[in-house]
């Protein structure tokens, strides 16, 4: 690589990284269809193999993605409406709990006074505040009609931008390529089939682990009995896509939950049961079977993408945190191959 080259690639990834700083409030759609057109070329592909033209199989691909939404909406939302008024019912309950029996106990080792431990009162006065500010913003937002509409035209240009990159997935990347300067191109392609080997691994595979987790989360709280299972088991295998997120968020969750409906310390070894069989059969089946062994991207790397990304550039950041942290972790294992074969090593 000459000296003019590596002049010009670093002014390429500064001003796409420009880019993506200034552009980031209107880039999600596009983001998003972007992933969904990832996740789909594989299977239009196989549906070309079979011999369906391109715009044909990204029709079937396309009513592929739609029902499957449609389906998982129609299945879920009321449940998770039930799941929420019983939330919102059980909460005067669950506060009058913790003023009358959790906060004495406080109390009484603590050594705080009544004052200190108003929790009920402290809660009004912030509640009210609370909603002060909630209905400003609300005001606010229904004021706000170009907003309102941008929002809107943002989640409709989802499904556009995802069909037509779909279908133009190859012939993107066939420009792509053809656009690289010829000495680089066999390294960039070495490079991308790395780079698409773990993203791939890791964004199919997680997404199935994930779906996985929430089924055997609810389905164990359901089992022992607490009314908010499907809820707590969506958000703990949702959240399972940072590492030991979602363990860490499900069980502190689904304990409160069992304490204050079960009212006994036997639930909370059950919830502990659950969420241990959750992790036992991700490490030993979900992870080894859907994920494998390839990804390359170890968790602590994967929490300190999505959150940098999250730091730096909001909802785009997180976005794009794992495919360039693949990215990054594919040329750092290249240059640890250069290194190790350098006279700065072998001397």
């Amino acid at each position: 690589m000459t000296l003019n080259q590596r002049w010009f690639l670093l002014t390429i990834l500064l001003v796409f990284a420009l880019l993506v700083y200034v552009l980031q409030p209107i880039l999600m759609p596009f983001l998003i269809g972007a992933l969904l057109g990832y996740l789909g070329d594989p299977v239009t592909d196989r549906l070309e193999a079979l011999g369906l033209n391109r715009t044909l199989s990204v029709c079937v691909v396309f009513l592929g993605f739609t029902l499957l939404l449609v389906i998982t909406l129609l299945v879920t939302v009321p449940m998770i409406g039930a799941q929420i008024d019983i939330l919102f019912s059980k909460l005067p309950e669950w506060l009058a709990v913790i003023q009358h029996s959790l906060l004495p106990w406080l109390q009484s080792q603590l050594g705080l006074s009544e004052e200190a431990i108003d929790f009920r009162g402290l809660l009004s006065q912030n509640w009210f505040s609370a909603g002060q500010i909630l209905s400003r913003f609300s005001q606010h937002l229904a004021g706000s009609s170009m907003a309102l509409l941008a929002a809107v035209a943002n989640l409709l240009l989802i499904p556009v931008v995802t069909f037509y990159l779909l279908r133009d997935w190859d012939v993107l990347m066939a420009r792509l390529r053809d656009l690289l300067p010829r000495d680089w191109e066999p390294m960039v392609v070495s490079l991308a089939v790395e780079c698409d080997e773990i993203l791939g691994a890791f964004i199919r595979g997680q997404l199935l682990v994930m779906l996985a987790l929430a089924l055997v989360y609810s389905t164990g709280l359901w089992m022992i009995g607490l009314e908010l299972a499907l809820l707590l088991g969506l958000i703990a295998g949702l959240a399972s896509i940072v590492p030991y997120l979602g363990f860490i968020v499900g069980i502190t969750a689904a304990s409160i939950a069992a304490y204050f409906q079960l009212h006994e310390l036997s639930a909370l070894f059950w919830v502990a049961a659950v969420f241990g069989v959750g992790q036992l059969l991700e490490s030993t089946v979900f992870t080894p079977i859907l994920v494998g062994d390839r990804i390359g991207l170890h968790p602590v790397a994967v929490i300190f993408a999505i959150m940098a990304g999250g730091q730096l550039a909001g909802f785009t950041g997180v976005l794009l945190a794992l495919p360039v942290a693949a990215v990054i972790m594919v040329w750092l294992r290249h240059l640890h191959q250069r290194y190790k074969n350098s006279e700065l090593y072998q001397a």
